[in-house]
């Protein structure tokens, strides 16, 4: 593998490096956001990428509002979809549809052990996932053993501005010198074969 061939593999994995950072920082405010870092290892075809998701938790922000839900520890809790797979969520805000049930923002349905949750709007959620609706048991929401579920709080993104912005730039910086490292590679190529060719003129 030569130095031009290494410099182009390193522009591409910094070009990844520095759209994962991106992403993650468009998205320092979106509640639920799970970041992607870009790991770069050097193999056999130069400089490769592997996309990995933080697995760390973000922190829990309070909203007050009984079905917005976040699970604390490792864990979740479980959705339906409209094709009928149960899927699983760490923290969604719900509303009451006409029938009673609950809907995240993807029209996903809240699952409790029995079946859909259904309650009134003025239903409580302990941190056991048990909802009470006029002090009478209604329906109990399956969380990991170890974790609690809290109404009133949504899970805020596992981003850190700050760090993302300093990925960003870190980025930036080593795709130009790779490009500019590159472009004299290329240069003294070039020269080289000039060379060549006077010489055998």
């Amino acid at each position: 593998m030569d130095g031009i061939h290494l410099m182009a593999t390193a522009m591409h994995a910094e070009q990844a490096k520095l759209d994962a950072a991106a992403a993650n920082l468009a998205n320092v405010s979106s509640d639920g956001f799970t970041r992607t870092a870009a790991r770069v290892s050097l193999t056999g075809a130069g400089l490769v990428t592997t996309a990995v998701r933080d697995p760390s938790h973000g922190p829990l922000r309070h909203t007050g509002r009984t079905f917005d839900l976040a699970i604390a520890g490792d864990g979740s809790f479980a959705v339906r979809d409209a094709a009928g797979r149960v899927l699983h969520e760490r923290s969604a805000s719900f509303e009451r549809t006409a029938r009673g049930q609950f809907v995240d923002a993807r029209g996903r349905v809240l699952f409790g052990e029995d079946g859909p949750i259904v309650a009134s709007n003025d239903a409580t959620i302990d941190t056991n996932g048990d909802v009470r609706d006029a002090g009478r048991l209604v329906g109990q929401i399956v969380v990991s053993h170890g974790a609690s579920l809290q109404s009133g709080f949504l899970e805020a993104p596992n981003v850190d501005g700050i760090h993302e912005m300093v990925d960003v730039l870190a980025a930036q910086r080593a795709f130009e010198t790779a490009q500019k490292t590159l472009g004299a590679l290329d240069e003294a190529r070039q020269k080289d074969a000039d060379d060549v060719g006077r010489v055998k003129a």
